[in-house]
């Protein structure tokens, strides 16, 4: 443990005085949440900025805070690489802050401006601020490949199916049915329960009665038992990084308490042997005390 500490501190020793003072401020909560309340209040301006009534109403002025925003952020940007260095970038979430802020300081003409309506991004760094929220993008990134996975089935399933409708009902609606294209949209209608049956349905099986019998197998499979699917990895994900935080918190108390056990079996031992030391003295000067009286 003592060598723990030493190593830390020397680290610390190697670290200039004004930087150890940065990572203090940029860490602090106020810090922290000063700049999570510049995003909301972004967000929200930025929301506004849609309005014709708002805009009318503060004229340049919406522009202007915007713009303080964005320096506010910039500064907070340098501030962190100040005092961090390139492990800053080490951080996938730092990037994605910005990559995030870095839409803002795009052009208002010319073909990038449509890049540049993607500044409402910023109220996605949110997310990089309050862990829990990190916990949820970390868990649906760990289960895309398993999402990807489902996303065939998903998508032969479509096919399949598509074809199939394309074949029995395309010639009577060809609106709906006429190509793979339609049916597949048609298809994607139903899996939604969007106006599926009074829509699409029941229409088809006015002239095809057993037209259900494709449908209703269709609906089962996607919208109750693929779809689930993604809800299922999603939250096993979940699970998952639940369960490592959880080992990771036990394995460093369980480190931490051994190192103290160690510490406190080294003290004890430290205390017998003193103990021991004393009691040999003593016998030594009773030894002495006795051999002197019997002379």
């Amino acid at each position: 443990m003592q060598k723990i500490k030493q190593s830390a501190r020397r680290r610390s020793a190697r670290i200039p005085a004004w930087r150890l003072t940065l990572r203090r401020i940029v860490r602090s909560d106020a810090f922290q949440y000063t700049f999570l309340i510049l995003i909301v209040v972004n967000a929200i301006s930025l929301g506004l900025a849609t309005s014709p009534a708002v805009r009318r109403v503060t004229g340049d002025g919406q522009i202007i805070f915007d713009d303080v925003i964005i320096g506010l952020f910039i500064l907070e940007f340098a501030l962190k690489i100040m005092a961090f260095g390139t492990r800053f970038f080490k951080s996938w979430w730092n990037i994605f802050d910005i990559s995030v802020v870095s839409f803002s300081l795009l052009p208002q003409s010319g073909y990038l401006s449509v890049l540049r309506a993607l500044r409402v991004m910023r109220a996605m760094r949110v997310l990089s601020f309050l862990p829990q929220y990190r916990q949820v993008m970390q868990a649906l990134l760990d289960a895309l490949p398993g999402m990807f996975s489902v996303m065939i089935v998903l998508a032969l399933i479509y096919y399949v199916f598509a074809v199939m409708a394309t074949g029995l009902f395309g010639a009577s609606f060809p609106d709906w049915f006429g190509d793979i294209g339609r049916s597949l949209y048609s298809l994607f209608q139903i899996m939604t329960l969007e106006s599926w049956s009074m829509g699409i349905v029941r229409p088809v099986m006015k002239i095809y009665p057993y037209a259900w019998a494709l449908f209703i197998p269709f609906i089962f499979l996607t919208a109750f038992a693929v779809l689930n699917l993604f809800i299922g990895l999603i939250v096993s994900s979940m699970q998952g990084i639940y369960q490592e935080e959880h080992s990771e918190d036990v394995e460093r108390l369980r480190l931490l308490v051994s190192a103290e056990n160690r510490a406190i079996a080294a003290q004890l031992e430290a205390a017998q042997l003193q103990v021991i030391k004393t009691l040999e003295r003593l016998e030594d000067q009773i030894e002495t005390n006795k051999r002197d009286s019997d002379e």
